[in-house]
């Protein structure tokens, strides 16, 4: 992930500590300001890892992006997503399905936590992630709303129109009831065994794949 980082935003990179290996193997090392030579022993002491790898970095907040009003394409709308890993893994599902905006409610977890940037595995740098008041954002907004919810019609019978919203609700309660009024089709995964539910992530790869697929 921090190879990446030198490699596609490397003035995000406050200060890089890595080892003498990492240091010669990696190329656009030189673009670095701030860079320190440590040992796998120093690396072990300051990293947050049990296992780390070879680097690790300080990283800038990345600019505050704008977004006010969305024309085109689809992007992903997260109500309370909460565990770190989910956000984390989320983004990284819209960095492969070339989602370009995350828009989150101000109860997700902090895409700044360790565990979200560590599951993003790199796509939080390519990915627009904003904060807003759900209820208010999508009122604003001309566009349909999809949103996955148990007991909606069922996904594979629904064709995506080229633009939209998609909503994902938080891991245990679903969509905020606030928000259920402001959706223009509910929709759910069909389920064949005995699980009450699906991991928000899970739902939401499961979800974009059949969006993709049909636009």
């Amino acid at each position: 992930m921090i190879a990446e980082f030198i490699h596609e935003a490397p003035m995000q990179i406050f200060r890089l500590y890595a080892t003498e290996e990492f240091m010669q193997t990696h190329e656009g090392i030189d673009q670095i300001a701030d860079k320190r030579v440590i040992t796998e022993v120093e690396l072990q002491r300051i990293s947050l890892l049990q296992t780390p790898n070879q680097a690790l970095a300080i990283i800038r907040y990345f600019p505050e992006q704008e977004l006010k009003y969305i024309s085109k394409g689809w992007s992903l709308v997260l109500d309370g997503i909460r565990d770190p890993g989910n956000m984390g893994t989320i983004i990284r599902l819209a960095d492969w399905f070339g989602i370009s905006n995350i828009i989150c409610s101000p109860d997700c977890a902090d895409i700044y936590n360790p565990k979200v940037v560590q599951a993003t595995m790199g796509s939080i740098m390519r990915v627009t992630i904003v904060e807003r008041d759900l209820k208010s954002f999508l009122a604003g907004q001309q566009l349909p709303v999809v949103g996955a919810v148990l007991g909606g019609e069922k996904l594979p019978s629904f064709k995506f129109p080229s633009t939209g919203l998609l909503l994902i609700g938080n891991e245990s309660k679903g969509i905020s009831k606030d928000l259920l009024p402001l959706l223009t089709q509910q929709l759910t995964i069909p389920g064949f065994g005995q699980a009450e539910s699906l991991n928000a992530a899970i739902a939401t790869g499961i979800f974009l794949w059949e969006l993709k697929r049909t636009i």
